[in-house]
């Protein structure tokens, strides 16, 4: 069995399930195993690390299919970088956070297909006017950066905002064949998924930091500042991280003032944590999706679990739709749910 949604057939892929393009995480075993299982993999571009990339884009060219995706500030600083992704011949390129339409010609006239990450309507529309041929709503149980919005909220109004022109994939939150269900029925047409991922063989994070996320529960997350400031990233608003708790967290959160005052120096002793996979100091990125992660399985096993999960689900609801009739399904019915 398979769901079939516009995703689906956009990407010609058996499951609407994309990781999500984690900064040096979603690297290339990664990306492979996921997409290998049916899925999506994004290779992660992140703030733009030109000899990764190069090597990283280059051994996946002539595999299919994949993406490639971007911070967009990075591409503004650094053009060529879309250069070598583009060389690889991916089937689609994602932008998150800025304006896309400087990159979207270039993207659409290779022949791949340009993905928007998106947390209000508003950079939905010029999403849209750029081009955009898939939207990310991303909520703010996501791990790494976002904003303020809850999934449930942001996906049903891209939904509406979209119209049915392009699919919207929902982001945040979502770990299992449940999550994969409920943005269904808010009309998503599949998800993209990070800290499972994250949590996964192939990623490319520390033992430590899988470990972690491992052991967590959505109450070890927190979205801020403090470990964007103590690397001296300035995001501007409405964006924050959400990381897992750790002592940095706790020391400096309602203190950042004095940290910006001391930012040299924590940056330093930021900068040798990370080295050391001090993680106590260094962050990891990871969303509220943590309480649903008990093991750290390979990607093809997440793939599959969440499919097959949701699979059963959807096609439990329809089933009780088709049983018991109610005005709010309309001619449709469960039929426009289509598992197979």
């Amino acid at each position: 069995m398979s769901i079939t949604t516009p995703l689906t057939e956009l990407l010609g892929i058996r499951h609407p399930i994309l990781s999500a393009p984690m900064d040096t995480i979603a690297g290339i075993r990664l990306t492979r195993a996921v997409s290998e299982a049916g899925g999506f993999g994004i290779l992660g571009g992140g703030y733009g690390d030109r000899a990764r990339l190069q090597v990283e884009a280059a051994e996946l060219k002539g595999f299919a299919p994949f993406g490639i995706g971007f911070i967009t500030w990075s591409l503004a600083k650094q053009p060529e970088l879309l250069d070598i992704a583009l060389e690889a011949r991916p089937q689609a390129v994602m932008l998150s956070f800025g304006d896309p339409a400087p990159f979207a010609p270039r993207i659409k006239a290779s022949g791949a297909r340009l993905i928007c990450q998106v947390q209000s309507e508003d950079m939905a529309k010029q999403a849209l006017d750029a081009g955009a041929e898939i939207l990310i709503a991303q909520g703010t149980e996501a791990g790494g950066h976002g904003a303020s919005r809850t999934t449930v909220d942001i996906v049903p109004a891209i939904v509406d905002l979209a119209a049915g022109r392009v699919p919207v994939v929902a982001a945040g939150g979502i770990a299992d064949g449940r999550g994969l269900a409920a943005m269904m029925m808010l009309g998503a047409s599949g998800v993209l998924v990070g800290t499972r991922f994250y949590a996964s063989v192939e990623a490319n994070g520390a033992e430590e930091a899988k470990q972690r996320i491992r052991n967590a529960d959505a109450n070890d997350t927190v979205r801020g500042v403090v470990p964007d400031w103590s690397r001296k990233l300035f995001w501007p608003a409405p964006f924050t991280a959400r990381t897992l708790v750790n002592t940095l967290i706790k020391t400096w959160t309602g203190r950042e003032i004095e940290l910006l005052q001391r930012a040299d120096e924590i940056a330093k002793d930021y900068a040798a944590a990370k080295l050391a996979g001090d993680f106590e100091i260094a962050a990891v990125f990871a969303g509220e999706a943590v309480g649903l992660i008990h093991d750290i399985p390979p990607a093809a096993e997440i793939v599959e679990r969440i499919a097959s999960e949701a699979e059963q689900l959807l096609a439990g609801r329809r089933n009780s739709i088709s049983s018991f009739p109610s005005p709010l399904v309309g001619e449709g019915g469960a039929d426009a749910i289509r598992a197979r």
